[in-house]
């Protein structure tokens, strides 16, 4: 059993940064691909950023690549995004995933394959 709990959201300028921390509770976490997520206001959750065990590859949303980086941090069971030149479209409540054992990054950009999720943070960004 994994608990993930998302922090570092809130309210920030056109162009401003944030940073968002995932931390994750319960065994084997090393163990688990982790993923952030995003979802605005009547539309679909949609990926921002993954990340696999042990940090060896990362994958991007089309939208934010430049500009947010993941990283973890395993002693700390911590996965971090890091978010640049924030955008008013990307408001929207963040959660993160955590993907038992992905095998490939690509698949972590798909919601159906995570086992787990936080309960969100949410970020706005006015312009």
């Amino acid at each position: 059993q994994v608990e993930l709990k998302e922090s570092g959201g809130g309210l920030v300028q056109a162009g401003g940064s944030l940073r968002l921390s995932c931390v994750a509770s319960g065994v084997a976490f090393q163990e688990y691909g982790v993923g952030w997520f995003r979802q605005a206001p009547g539309k679909e959750r949609e990926f921002v950023a993954a990340i696999t065990r042990g940090g060896s590859s990362t994958a991007y949303g089309d939208s934010v690549g430049g500009r947010f980086t993941i990283s973890r941090d395993d002693s700390k069971t911590t996965v971090y995004l890091q978010m640049n030149s924030l955008k008013p479209e990307e408001t929207a409540v963040y959660y993160c995933g955590a993907d038992y054992r992905p095998i490939f990054v690509g698949n972590m950009k798909t919601r159906g394959n995570y086992e787990y999720w936080g309960q969100g943070t949410q970020v706005t960004v006015s312009s």
